[in-house]
């Protein structure tokens, strides 16, 4: 995956998302002259995959002081350090994902977004995991964006191909991830249309053949009977049909795939992939597999979308140096051998 890109807003770096009482603690240390040099470590509460780190660095790297007039190259080496486990990585609760040394109100007023987007990435790179093992060496693509917020949904795109997803749905979510997005048509298309054919000779005439040819097939007929008919008119230019049955139908079964793979076969369509979505969680993907059904992708969306965020725990361990701990807490850093500096 190339290094993603992420923007940070101008309203996180002003400190808006922050917990009121961390600007009240702000201001209270800067009129008491008090901005000693902390560590602080973030953890999670359960096992799970990294995500986030990339947009953490980029948020840091925003706000953490830069070598100017007033910081000597040697005060930064020695006041602001910033490590943190790989992207992708799988972890352990209780383990160091990210330690920041550096001036408390340097980045005090970020502690709150820095476990929030752990939190919520960790979850969904974690349930896109748990997919991706299930499905073994087939395609998984995160499809989960319809059903949160807009405003990350392209975050969740990119969780998802941490998390092991080949690609994910949308233009701006794949593109954070550095993949080109992989889709197929809505029921709307053939709906409108008329006919399923109909819809995919038109989506085949007018989008551009950078853009795989995958066809919805179970909007009007049998499922196998409109693969077969798109087969036929389409031929070597489509790359696959996607199944889609709602669960008031019965949903996709691993038979009606092995019948429909036997009868693309039969008719030498053997190239035409078969993608199968609707409601797929790890354990539905290990019913398909475990019955040597021979499905080519698998599009997740609520499971990863809907994983609950991994709560985050940011701790101060050291403050000057010395070890320090609220109680119930071990004073001093945690132990990280795993930890690469970033900053």
């Amino acid at each position: 995956m190339t290094s993603p890109q992420f923007e940070i807003r101008p309203s996180m770096i002003k400190g808006d998302p922050a917990d009121a009482y961390l600007h009240w603690t702000k201001e209270v240390m800067r009129l008491e002259s008090l901005n000693p040099v902390v560590t602080m470590d973030f953890y999670a509460s359960n096992d799970g995959v990294l995500c986030g780190v990339e947009e953490v660095k980029a948020l840091l790297k925003s706000v953490l002081p830069q070598n100017d007039s007033e910081s000597s190259v040697e005060t930064l080496e020695n006041d602001v350090q910033v490590w943190t486990l790989r992207e992708g990585e799988s972890f352990v609760a209780g383990e160091p994902l990210l330690r920041v040394i550096a001036r408390y109100a340097a980045f005090s007023l970020y502690e709150t977004s820095i476990c929030g987007i752990l939190a919520s990435c960790i979850g969904w790179a974690t349930a896109a995991r748990q997919c991706v093992r299930a499905a073994g060496d087939t395609t998984v693509i995160g499809y989960g964006a319809r059903h949160i917020h807009p405003n990350v949904a392209h975050i969740l795109d990119y969780a998802s191909v941490v998390g092991g997803c080949s690609s994910a749905s949308t233009l701006m979510g794949s593109r954070q991830a550095g993949r080109n997005p992989l889709g197929n048509m809505p029921h709307s298309l053939p709906l409108i249309f008329g006919d399923t054919v109909s819809a995919a000779q038109a989506f085949d005439k007018h989008i551009s053949m950078e853009v795989q040819r995958i066809v919805l097939v179970d909007t009007f007929k049998d499922e196998i009977e409109e693969a077969m008919n798109v087969a036929q008119v389409m031929r070597d230019r489509l790359r696959g049909v996607r199944i889609d049955t709602p669960k008031e139908r019965g949903g996709v079964t691993p038979m009606m795939v092995k019948e429909m793979r036997a009868k693309l076969d039969y008719m030498n369509f053997r190239h035409v992939e078969i993608y199968v979505s609707g409601g797929l969680n790890p354990n539905r993907i290990s019913e398909f597999r475990e019955n040597s059904s021979p499905v080519n992708g698998y599009l997740v969306g609520s499971y990863i979308s809907g994983a609950s965020p991994n709560d985050v725990t940011a701790d101060i361990l050291e403050i000057e140096g010395r070890p320090v701990a609220k109680r119930g807490r071990l004073p001093g850093k945690l132990d990280g051998p795993r930890l690469d500096r970033i900053i």
